[in-house]
C-alpha cells in the first residue's frame, strides 16, 4: 500500500486557480475527508475516473474554499496511482490550508518530483521521459517544448532502444553457443558481430552529437553582442529583448559593465550580453569593461560583432573582426536604413557569417535568426528523433560509445569473442541505467532532485 502524498502543484504566488495534488492507493479516501460535494448524496470513493465534481473544502475550523475535485483513478493517471486534484483559488492562505487539511486527513508532504518518481515505479515512463518533465517546463521556445514533449512521449527511449535490442540479440547468441555446446547453436561470426557494433558505434554517435544542440534548447545560446562604441550594440540589445535593456545614447562609451536578459529569437533562446565597446582607452573605467568583454566573448557559444554599414570600417573595427574569427561569430552590419559604406570584402576575410540589419527598425531580424539556426545547428534539428538534454544522458550514451567501441577493438586485435563480450554488456548496462532499468537508487534520486515539489 502507497503512502498517500500531497502537495501544492502550482507555482507558489497568487493566480486566479491553485492545485492540491494528491496520490497514492488511499488518495480518494483522504480526499473524501476534505471535501464535499455540492451534491450532498455524493462522494469522491463513488466517482468513476476522470471526471469532476464541484463542493467546497473543510478543515477542522469549517469551510475554507469552494472547490472542483477530479478523481483520476489507477493505473490510467499521472502516477499510475490513485489521483485527486482539488482545484481552488490561487491565494497563497487557501492553498497553504487545504493543504494542511489534506495531511491532517491522513497524506504525508510530498517530496521534491515525488510524483514523477512514482511515475517512473509505476512504469508510467522511463528516466529519460522523467527528465523531459523538467526540460518541458522550462523550455523557453517552441522548439525546446516540442524536443521535450517527444522525449516524454519516449523519443530517446526508442532511439536507445533498438540499440539495445540488437547489442542483447548478439550477446544472447554469444552466450548460448558458449554455455550449450552440445546444443545446435551457430557461432558466432565475428564479421556478423562487428557489422552490429558497427550500427551500434554509428548510432551512438549520432545520439551523443545532438547533446550540445539539446543543452542549447534547453538552457538557451550563450551570446555575446560586441563591437567598436556607437556601432548600435545595445539597440541591438533593445530590439531582440523587446524593451530598453541597455542605455542608448551619441555618446561613445556609454555601456561599462555587461548588460544580460534572456530573449525569444524565432524558436530560439539566447542568453544574451550586451558589452562594453572594444577600443583602445586610457580611461580606467572603460577599460575594465572592455575586458569584461573580451573575457566574455571567450566562453560565448556565439558571438554577434556589430558594425556600422553606414560608414568605412576602421582599424578598431578591423581589428575585432580578426580577434572574433570563427565559425561561432555572425558579423552584423548594422543601420542597414542607411547608405551601406562599409568594405563587406574586409570582413569577409575574418568571419563567414555577414548579415546586414538594421537595429533601429528590425531589418534583418529574420535573417539573422535563420543564420543562427544554421551556426548552431538547430536549423536542421528533428525534434522528434531524440535529443540529448542533460549531462547524465550524455553520460550514458558515451558510456555505452566507448564500451562499443572496446568490443571491435578487441575483434580487430584478434581476441576471442569472449573479451568482446565483456565490453558489450558493459554497453548494455549503460543503456539500462539511462532509461532507467537498471539504475542505482543514487541515479534516480539525482534524477528528481531537480524537480520542484508537486511535480
Amino acid at each position: 500500500m502507497s503512502t498517500v502524498i500531497a502537495a501544492i502543484a502550482t507555482p507558489p504566488a497568487a493566480a486566479g486557480i491553485g492545485v492540491i495534488r494528491l496520490s497514492g492507493e488511499d488518495a480518494i479516501a483522504v480526499a473524501d475527508k476534505v471535501f464535499r460535494p455540492l451534491a450532498g448524496n455524493k462522494t469522491l470513493s463513488a466517482q468513476a475516473g476522470y471526471t469532476a465534481l464541484y463542493g467546497h473544502v473543510y478543515d477542522a475550523e469549517g469551510d475554507v474554499d469552494d472547490c472542483v475535485a477530479l478523481v483520476f483513478r489507477a493505473p490510467h493517471s499521472y502516477t499510475g496511482e490513485n489521483v485527486v486534484e482539488l482545484s481552488c483559488h490561487g491565494g497563497l492562505y487557501l492553498l497553504r490550508r487545504c493543504l494542511r487539511a489534506c495531511i491532517e486527513a491522513g497524506a504525508i508532504p510530498a517530496e521534491a518530483g515525488e510524483f514523477t518518481k512514482r511515475a517512473f515505479l509505476n512504469g508510467k515512463m522511463d528516466l529519460t521521459g522523467a527528465d523531459a518533465v523538467m526540460d518541458l517546463i522550462g523550455a523557453g521556445g517552441a522548439l525546446a517544448a516540442r524536443a521535450a514533449l517527444a522525449a516524454r512521449e519516449g523519443s530517446i527511449f526508442r532511439r536507445t532502444e533498438q540499440i539495445k535490442a540488437n547489442l542483447l540479440a548478439v550477446a544472447a547468441q554469444n552466450a548460448a553457443y558458449v554455455d550449450y555446446p552440445d546444443d545446435d547453436i551457430p557461432e558466432l561470426s565475428p564479421l556478423v558481430l562487428d557489422g552490429t557494433l558497427a550500427e551500434a558505434e554509428k548510432a551512438l554517435s549520432a545520439l551523443l552529437h545532438t547533446f550540445d544542440a539539446g543543452r542549447m534548447l534547453q538552457e538557451g545560446i550563450d551570446t555575446v553582442i560586441v563591437g567598436t562604441p556607437n556601432v548600435g550594440k545595445s539597440t541591438l540589445m533593445n530590439r531582440l529583448s523587446g524593451t530598453e535593456r541597455s542605455i542608448v545614447t551619441a555618446q561613445a562609451g556609454t555601456t561599462r559593465d555587461i548588460v544580460e536578459d534572456s530573449v525569444r529569437v524565432g524558436d530560439l533562446v539566447l542568453r544574451l550580453s550586451d558589452t562594453a565597446g572594444i577600443r583602445e582607452t586610457d580611461e580606467e573605467v572603460e577599460a575594465i569593461g572592455i575586458r569584461r568583454a573580451r573575457d566574455r566573448m571567450k566562453g560565448a557559444a556565439l558571438i554577434l560583432a556589430v558594425f556600422d554599414g553606414s560608414r568605412p570600417l576602421n582599424d578598431d573595427d578591423l581589428a575585432l573582426a580578426a580577434e572574433v574569427s570563427g565559425d561561432h561569430t555572425v558579423a552584423i552590419l548594422n543601420k542597414a536604413d542607411q547608405p551601406p559604406k562599409a568594405e563587406v570584402r574586409l570582413l569577409e576575410q575574418h568571419i563567414s557569417h555577414i548579415v546586414p540589419l538594421s537595429a533601429k527598425t528590425g531589418e534583418g531580424v529574420d535573417t539573422l535568426t535563420a543564420v543562427i539556426a544554421e551556426i548552431t545547428g538547430l536549423a536542421g534539428l528533428d525534434e522528434n528523433a531524440g535529443i540529448l538534454t542533460t549531462e547524465r544522458q550524455r553520460d550514458g550514451v558515451r558510456r555505452a560509445l566507448e564500451a562499443v567501441k572496446e568490443a571491435r577493438e578487441a575483434l580487430a586485435s584478434g581476441l576471442a569473442i569472449d573479451a568482446a563480450a565483456v565490453s558489450i554488456d558493459a554497453a548494455i548496462a549503460a543503456l539500462q541505467e539511462l532509461t532507467g532499468e537498471r539504475a542505482s537508487e543514487s541515479v534516480v534520486n539525482e534524477v528528481f532532485a531537480r524537480f520542484c515539489v508537486g511535480k
